[in-house]
């Protein structure tokens, strides 16, 4: 990390609401945890009186069976962020290049210039469409998928030839799936290639926010030099062992599946009487709010408990709000907190 560059960086606003009786859309958690979390939890925590295993064998496995790739590729990290920053961290050094998609997850930027390299931003739809020659000039690309907030997620056929352009052109590619677990899509780790890095996280889909469990996946130097470069106990033992429990959860990730897509339809036919929807493949939604304003539509909402993400604060994004997509009854207090009935 550049200590110039740290000197000059700021830090990015997110969604989540601190307060407890407010009705939170601005965070895209599942509202629900798989049965027997808590038990797991507390047992992790009476082992927590020694140092957690640093190998996390569990842990890989059942994060190596989730996506589909050997657990030796697994690498354990505290959360989707912590696996950006480790990916980012070997790729770059001052004065590179990263491509990066907008709009999407501000951290993206602000990683790559803690790095001391600069952000050189291309539009999510054509971001795929970039080729070898301009890919030349970057030491990383970026990927999210489903996009933050824009909620679309990549033609796998298409990143996956993304990935061999940018093996060509000698750039890393960091595949952000943090949302990819809501839909059946398979995972960028099934491409095993050296130049790829796929970044997890169990936040959203087992609505665990405050755990910090994630872990990136990588294949030959590029995932031993992750391995031998994350930080020693990097995966504490309760999210260890509850990380390594939920993954194992199947029948609670088809359910949160068929839940959010049902549910998704449902609300964004409602929100599109007042506002224009994004399709998504997420388990949120953007919304243009037209001429009304932007900070109006968040005030009304919060007056009524409920807490909505102002999403001006992407870069491109100047008439937004996305919404997160719960369950029927919290979702039913979204629609008539904007004035949408279901």
């Amino acid at each position: 990390m550049d200590p110039d560059a740290i000197r000059a960086a700021e830090r990015v606003p997110h969604g989540g609401e601190p307060d407890p009786n407010v009705l939170d859309f601005s965070a895209n958690t599942n509202p629900k945890t798989p049965d027997g979390t808590a038990q797991v939890y507390r047992d992790a925590l009476e082992e927590s009186r020694r140092y957690p295993d640093d190998a996390s064998p569990d842990y890989r496995a059942a994060a190596a069976a989730f996506v589909g790739c050997d657990p030796e590729r697994v690498i354990p990290t505290p959360g989707g962020l912590a696996a950006i920053r480790l990916t980012m961290e070997r790729a770059l050094e001052p004065g590179d290049t990263a491509l990066v998609p907008y709009p999407s997850f501000g951290e993206y930027a602000r990683e790559v210039r803690l790095q001391g390299a600069t952000p050189a931003f291309v539009g999510v739809d054509d971001a795929l469409e970039i080729g070898t020659d301009a890919l030349a000039d970057c030491a990383l690309a970026v990927v999210c998928t489903p996009n933050n907030p824009t909620g679309e997620a990549a033609d796998p056929d298409a990143l996956e030839a993304f990935a061999a352009r940018c093996g060509e052109a000698g750039t890393t590619l960091l595949v952000d799936e943090a949302f990819l677990g809501f839909t059946n899509l398979p995972s960028a780790a099934a491409f095993d290639r050296e130049n790829v890095v796929v970044a997890r996280s169990l936040t959203k889909l087992f609505g665990l926010p405050g755990l910090r469990a994630g872990f990136a996946v990588a294949s030959g130097q590029l995932r031993d030099d992750l391995e031998t470069a994350r930080r020693t106990w990097s995966l504490g033992t309760p999210a260890a062992r509850v990380g390594a429990h939920c993954l194992c959860q199947d029948e609670f990730v088809r359910e949160t599946r068929t839940r959010v897509a049902r549910e998704r339809d449902r609300i964004r036919e409602a929100l599109s009487t007042r506002f224009e929807v994004e399709p998504s493949d997420a388990p949120y939604l953007l919304c243009a709010v037209g001429d009304r304003s932007v900070e109006g539509v968040l005030e009304r909402a919060r007056d009524t408990g409920v807490a909505i993400r102002d999403a001006t604060t992407f870069r491109g994004l100047d008439s937004h709000v996305r919404v997160a997509v719960k369950d029927r009854d919290a979702n039913d207090r979204l629609l008539e907190a904007l004035r949408c009935p279901p």
